[in-house]
């Protein structure tokens, strides 16, 4: 259950003895206990490795850093020529979060697996482009109005995250997911051309270079449009948002592949019967099929320990 620690409160203690969050991602003992301590509170199947989507703007030469209280900023986008010259090195900037792998996966028991990931090309470009969470208006028009660009800053982006997370396979991450966290309000054309092509290019590279863990793909917000990701990029699972209909997840199963999430988060923090009932139907619906029980979005800080607790015993009896 992604971000499980942000709700701990050993992981808010831990979070204090660093200097800032990306000091955090890069220190590899503190960034390993973080990913461990959800997995000694519950029994939960698989860790995914503490680390942000931002590192790679960072490690390309873009100033990343964040704002207490109103999370990330970043400076002013570097020309594409600039991080394109920046890829090699990159992933050696990234090198800390392949260690911090090494280390949890040592520590990890051999049944429980280690989750890799990276933030999706367009995605990042969005902040890369703002400058800052917003609604993602300034990187649409962006995208309209210089096609070009964007093909370049994503092919850039494709080629480092690609990069990145095959150091993670080697680095001990028994599955890789990609997060595309903005892919709502994308025209049918615009989502082929700026997640599905760079999704397929990245596992592409990856199995290109000797690869072969499994990938996992999370197009949230994509509505409909998830349909057409399951089939034309090759991951092997799909992890599917709170909006996802019982339909859409049996289709991606029936098409062969397993589905992961859709448990809305808000649910998850306000707990009670509305909680137990959402847990027994999204089993129900989907244990037709493969289907790995998840969120359908990160672990809210504020949610109750009592609550996640609740719902991993509904789900697996322990």
């Amino acid at each position: 259950m992604r971000q499980a620690g942000r709700s701990l409160p050993e992981y808010r203690e831990l979070r204090t003895r660093a200097p800032d969050f990306i000091a955090f991602c890069h220190n590899p003992e503190m960034a390993a206990e973080a990913t461990m301590q959800p997995m000694r509170r519950f029994p939960l199947d698989a860790a995914i490795v503490f680390a942000d989507i931002l590192l790679i703007p960072r490690a390309l030469g873009q100033e990343v850093w964040f704002e207490a209280g109103e999370g990330p900023r970043l400076g002013e986008l570097p020309s594409i020529e600039s991080m394109a010259d920046q890829i090699e090195a990159s992933t050696g900037r990234l090198s800390d979060i392949g260690e911090t792998l090494s280390r949890v996966r040592a520590e990890l028991e051999p049944d429980r697996a280690l989750i890799g990931f990276a933030g999706a090309p367009w995605t990042v470009a969005t902040y890369m482009i703002e400058g800052r969470g917003s609604d993602r208006s300034g990187a649409r028009t962006y995208a309209y109005q210089n096609p070009d660009k964007l093909d370049r800053l994503l092919d850039v982006l494709v080629e480092s995250t690609a990069r990145y997370l095959v150091m993670q396979a080697k680095s001990g991450a028994q599955v890789l997911k990609l997060f595309e966290s903005w892919a709502e309000g994308l025209a049918e054309d615009v989502f082929e051309r700026i997640v599905i092509k760079p999704h397929a290019a990245i596992i592409e590279k990856v199995r290109a270079a000797g690869i072969d863990t499994p990938f996992i793909g999370f197009p949230r917000g994509a509505g409909a449009l998830v349909e057409n990701y399951a089939a034309k990029v090759p991951v092997s699972a799909v992890a599917l948002d709170t909006q996802a209909s019982a339909v859409l997840g049996q289709k991606i199963q029936a098409g062969g592949k397993t589905i992961q999430g859709a448990l809305d988060n808000l649910l998850l923090r306000a707990g009670g019967p509305a909680l137990d009932a959402r847990v027994d139907a999204l089993i129900e619906q989907w244990n037709g099929g493969p289907y790995i029980f998840n969120l359908g979005h990160g672990v809210l800080p504020d949610t109750p320990i009592e609550h996640i607790e609740r719902t991993i015993r509904r789900v697996t009896g322990k």
